[in-house]
């Protein structure tokens, strides 16, 4: 839900509260944590590059095949 404050700001005032927003994710000294299965998707992909069965496209055939 967007606040009535919010939604009066014009665009740049939103530009830059968005980065104040950002500056203070960035150095809050807590970190979060990320979910158990990230661990697992990226033990798998770093298995799959090991092993030589990892296949890899290029950004253009990528973008072409997002767009099918």
């Amino acid at each position: 839900m967007i606040s009535n404050a919010v939604k009066n700001m014009s665009t740049l005032e939103c530009l830059r509260s968005m980065e104040e927003l950002w500056d203070v994710l960035c150095h809050n000294e807590q970190e979060m944590e990320s979910p158990s299965w990230h661990g697992d998707v990226l033990a798998e992909r770093t298995n799959k590059m090991s092993s030589g069965a990892a296949e890899f496209i290029s950004l253009e055939d990528l973008k072409s095949s997002a767009y099918k």
